[in-house]
């Protein structure tokens, strides 16, 4: 298998690459990721579509370089798509021959159809989601793709972009009707089967807007990928965004490199969101990009991940875990004493796969330094756990595995994700059943034991000695106040 692949998207406001690395079949982590505004179509929309040299010299310098990073990073293999502004030029084969001669890269152009299944392909196998519509804005074009029950229904390009509508309507200072309008008249191509709740934010604008959105409402987790927020709560700041004057966007949290088109994406995402009636927005970080390297990876497998994987827990767990027999055995030991305690604070087992992932993962930081793992593991999972969970998932399970030892999770440590966990209750009594899970195995055997919880004691039955188990055990803080006796399954009984 290529263990590197680096993949190229030229768009019509950037080109960017990534570069990602597999650890396993499924597996895989980004290790480089780079920008650059090259902005190819500029000109074109006033020109008859025809890409300009300035800006074909710029995104040539950028490819040039982005091979270098390619190289010097020994991908093994080069990916590289292009999608409204060259498949609308005219003159598009000039840069593609030159690219092709100077540079030995073969640039596959993509529909907008195309283009909007990939981004799909990426919102369908790296977000939590099952059914929702992804918009992904560029700088030409506007792609939306039907995604229910987990599967690819139907795709649609539109003529609608930042730098189409920056340099039709904008630059021209017309009036702001005339835009709405082009816009209206573009979204009546949607087929009317396009109606859902949840929408799929994709690009480097609705990122802007996504990020903005989360530093005005100081919102606790510093991470785009997942990020969720309803519309109806945020739909007269993102309008106040549209209609604001260059001068005032910093008071919206924008960066420098996006005053020229945020207002643009701005107006096209309402408009889009307001037509296919999505009340729930999520953010997807990922896009054509990792659409491309999933496609390339799944064309075998109906362009899906196995059902239930996740590649980012995967990627942990292939990097970082250290002991492989000791992590099943962790989790082998969590399902037991799950099992046995649920009744007692997640009746409806809400809650068992974060328990479940964190076993996983909980001591994936012996990899960094002993002393202190369970804060390293906690830290990089709240930073590198990516794909496939909300970010509710990630601060649970992150402080599930900072709180896996002797000590509970309390109100100090957990007010500044309160938004994002459940009651302190139910997280004491799921730190405790990891405690208590990792405390039996260890002397790293992985002894057979049988558990059972009832009116208030906690009996642990097994063949084995438990004698450092044992100790380690009564040191463990309890989430209320109950005993816990050993038995050999024989009889020989001990209280802590």
């Amino acid at each position: 298998m290529a263990k590197r692949t680096a993949i190229i998207d030229i768009g019509s406001n950037s080109a960017r690459m990534i570069v990602i690395e597999r650890t396993s079949r499924f597996g895989f982590y980004l290790i480089e990721e780079v920008k650059s505004r090259v902005r190819i179509s500029e000109g074109a929309y006033e020109n008859g579509g025809l890409l300009q040299p300035l800006a074909m010299e710029r995104a040539f310098s950028a490819i040039k370089e982005f091979l270098n990073i390619a190289k010097a990073l020994k991908s093994r293999k080069i990916l590289c798509v292009a999608t409204s502004a060259l498949r609308d030029a005219p003159n598009k084969n000039v840069f593609l021959k030159r690219v092709k001669k100077e540079l030995n890269l073969n640039i596959k152009i993509i529909d907008g159809k195309k283009e909007a299944f990939l981004g799909a392909v990426a919102a369908s196998n790296l977000l939590p989601i099952s059914s929702g519509i992804t918009v992904d804005i560029g700088g030409g074009s506007t792609e939306l793709a039907l995604i229910k029950d987990s599967k690819i229904i139907e795709t649609v390009s539109l003529n609608l972009g930042t730098v189409r509508l920056k340099e039709l309507f904008f630059d021209k200072n017309l009036d702001f009707k005339e835009a709405i309008s082009f816009i209206q008249e573009e979204l009546k191509k949607v087929p009317k089967t396009f109606i859902e709740n949840t929408a799929i934010g994709i690009g480097g604008t609705i990122r802007a807007i996504s990020k903005s959105i989360m530093q005005k409402n100081e919102y606790p987790l510093d991470k785009l990928h997942g990020f969720e927020y309803d519309f109806n709560n945020e739909k007269k700041y993102i309008e106040k965004l549209i209609f604001a004057p260059t001068t005032k966007l910093k008071k919206f949290y924008i960066k420098k490199d996006r005053y020229d088109t945020v207002r643009e994406g701005a107006l096209i995402f309402a408009e889009v969101l307001k037509y296919i009636k999505a009340q729930k927005i999520i953010t997807s970080g990922v896009g054509v990009r990792e659409g491309y390297f999933l496609y390339d990876l799944l064309r075998n497998s109906n362009y899906s991940l196995p059902k239930n994987f996740n590649p980012s827990v995967r990627s942990l767990l292939d990097r970082f875990c250290l002991n492989e027999r000791a992590s099943k055995c962790f989790y082998k030991n969590t399902v037991k004493i799950y099992n046995a305690l649920f009744e007692e604070f997640d009746k409806k087992r809400v809650y068992e796969k974060h328990l479940l992932i964190a076993s996983k993962l909980s001591n994936i930081g012996i990899k960094i330094d002993f002393y202190e793992h369970h804060k390293h593991s906690s830290y990089i999972i709240l930073n590198d756990l990516e794909y496939g969970v909300t970010h509710k998932d990630i601060v649970l399970i992150s402080t599930l595995v900072r709180f896996h030892k002797k000590k509970l999770p309390g109100n100090s440590f957990i007010k500044d994700f309160k938004k994002l966990l459940p009651p302190l209750h139910i997280l004491n009594w799921l730190s405790f059943t990891l405690a208590l899970a990792e405390a039996i195995n260890k002397d790293l055997s992985c002894p057979k034991f049988e558990i059972e919880y009832k009116k208030g004691v906690l009996k642990i039955k097994s063949d084995s000695l438990l004698y450092l188990a044992k100790e380690e055990i009564k040191t463990l803080e309890k989430p209320e106040s109950f005993a816990i006796i050993f038995e050999k399954l024989q009889s020989d009984k001990t209280t802590n």
